[in-house]
Parts: C-alpha cells; sequence; structure tokens
C-alpha cells in the first residue's frame, strides 16, 4: 500500500468528526475551581428593604449569631418584631434597658444555651444590624441592652467597602 492509499483508507474508516475533549475538559475543571473560590466568601445576612447597611473596611467576615435589626420604624430580633424605634427614641434619657428587647433576647440566649451549651458570656455573640440613619441613641440603648442580657460579643453589621490603592 502507497501512503496516499493509507490516508485515503483513514479517511473513509475514521471520520474527522470526533471532537477534541481535552481543551472542553480543561474549560470544565477552570470553571469549577472558579466557582468553588468564589461561592465561599459570601456570607448571608438576614436584609430586608428598609435598611441601608453602612460601609466598612474591615476585613472580619460575620458569621451566625442572634441578629437584630433596627430599621427605620421597627425593631426585630431574628425576623421577629419585638418594638417600635420611635418608642425607644422616646423612652427616657436614664433609661438605657429597652424591656420587650430584653426579653426577646433573654429567649434566644436560653435557645443558644440548649443548643450550643455556650456557658462563657464572652463566648455569646449578637450582630445588630442598623439602618445608617439610625439615631445613635437607639443604637446605644440596643446596645445596653444586649449586654443587660448576657451577650459578651456585640457587633454591628456593615458593608465591606473596597480600600483605596495606597490606603
Amino acid at each position: 500500500m502507497t501512503p496516499y492509499r493509507i490516508k485515503q483508507h483513514r479517511k473513509r474508516t475514521h471520520h474527522d468528526s470526533h471532537m477534541a475533549l481535552v481543551p472542553f475538559i480543561d474549560m470544565l475543571t477552570m470553571l469549577v475551581v472558579f466557582l468553588l473560590l468564589h461561592s465561599s466568601d459570601a456570607e448571608i445576612l438576614p436584609n430586608t428593604k428598609n435598611i441601608q447597611i453602612p460601609e466598612s473596611i474591615a476585613d472580619l467576615k460575620p458569621h451566625e449569631t442572634v441578629t437584630i435589626m433596627v430599621t427605620k420604624d421597627e425593631l426585630l430580633v431574628n425576623g421577629r418584631i419585638v418594638g417600635k424605634v420611635a418608642e425607644v427614641a422616646a423612652l427616657p434619657a436614664d433609661k438605657m434597658i429597652i424591656p420587650d428587647l430584653q426579653a426577646a433576647l433573654k429567649e434566644q440566649n436560653d435557645r443558644i444555651q440548649r443548643e450550643t451549651a455556650k456557658e462563657d458570656l464572652s463566648e455569646r455573640e449578637i450582630t445588630i444590624m442598623g439602618d445608617k440613619g439610625t439615631p445613635f441613641s437607639v443604637l446605644k440603648r440596643v446596645m445596653a441592652t444586649a449586654t443587660a442580657s448576657d451577650y459578651g460579643k456585640v457587633s454591628l453589621a456593615v458593608i465591606q467597602r473596597e480600600r483605596e490603592a495606597g490606603a
């Protein structure tokens, strides 16, 4: 057989219809690695349309804790309404503890103790999500109530902002 006849024979029996699988597998591998790297960065916090969270350049990521949301109108603990912001703002200056909020936090604290057995006060955490227009006096009372309800770590939720070049 001559080389020309061998080429003709291969064309007849081995059609050029095979796919190049190696580049396809390489692309799929790169896609899987990209998705694995970038999907684990997102932390989900409960949010409503009524809250505009302030921005920060902090590097620490939040984790699941009891969440107090302070909207423009309402005060919520893990999504359950416990009071109105107007009522909290109207409290006398010497009264720092919000009774309804303290009762809701004690209830959450009891649930956490049953589930995780965190006896140490410094291990109990709470996150406050406050609208950036919330008066400081209201946030101060919310934080005082949280510490009076046996929560050792109080965090304020913020949106991480990009750092400027050279910072």
